[in-house]
């Protein structure tokens, strides 16, 4: 069974239709990446997911049993973590209180939760040093570590990751990919990804999101060899091989 299971979703805001009918399913274990244009569905369908967004129609399955329309916290203590495009960390606290703070969902006693706040430094070594100074200090790619971080924290099932390499130097990039890598050994995650070469890098099976629908679906090397990719970027119209 799919851990994530979306079929004929639609989401509206007002007038405009923001998601057309999207359908997708998650494996438990996979990295499974969302790729299009700036504006093509990327976020609006990670939002439906996590209970941001409440969809006009369709289904959203996880585990099996229908999660669209509930609340986000809900749906986070039912194992579904979202770490969304910008960060949004809280520039007045430490570091290591940004990261405990995505514990909260699970009630687990402040030591606790400190204890697991110093062991995800194992997984993001660069921000270790960082423990006890405040958000607002942070580089760019230092924010985006703790914001994984914090969603991890979570203990999630799911791991919804939003454009983690925006505005980010290459050299961060890499450095950001690699502790997806190493995620993914426990944890399953959806990743919005524009950058193509980077998302299906660390990615099982990959999706192609255009005006929002889903054009093509396939494994990495499979999209690769497909100019839908290509015209997903461009803005133009996808064509998918007979």
């Amino acid at each position: 069974m799919a851990l994530l299971d979306i079929r004929d979703l639609v989401v509206r805001y007002g007038e405009i239709e923001a998601l057309r009918g999207v359908s997708l399913t998650v494996d438990p274990g996979q990295v499974v990446t969302l790729l299009g244009a700036n504006g093509a569905g990327k976020s609006t369908t990670l939002r439906a997911i996590s209970g941001l967004t409440k969809p006009a129609s369709g289904e959203i399955l996880f585990d099996g049993k229908p999660i669209a329309g509930l609340g986000p916290e809900t749906i986070v203590r039912l194992g579904i973590s979202h770490v969304p495009e910008g960060r949004r960390i809280f520039p007045g606290l430490t570091v290591k209180e940004n990261i405990m703070l995505g514990g909260s969902n699970r009630r687990a006693a402040p030591s606790e939760l400190s204890r697991e706040a110093d062991a995800m430094f194992d997984l993001f070594p660069d921000i270790r040093k960082f423990s006890g100074a405040l958000g607002w200090t942070l580089s760019g790619g230092q924010l985006q570590m703790v914001a994984v971080a914090r969603g991890l924290m979570a203990k999630p099932r799911l791991l919804l990751l939003d454009e983690p390499s925006l505005g980010l130097a290459p050299v961060i990039v890499q450095a950001l990919f690699k502790i997806i890598a190493e995620i993914r050994r426990t944890t399953t995650v959806l990743l919005v990804e524009q950058n193509a070469r980077m998302g299906l890098s660390v990615a099982d099976y990959g999706y192609v999101l255009e005006t929002g629908r889903i054009v093509l679906g396939g494994k990495p090397d499979e999209l690769w060899g497909n100019e839908a990719i290509a015209a997903a970027y461009l803005g133009g119209h996808a064509k998918i091989s007979a």
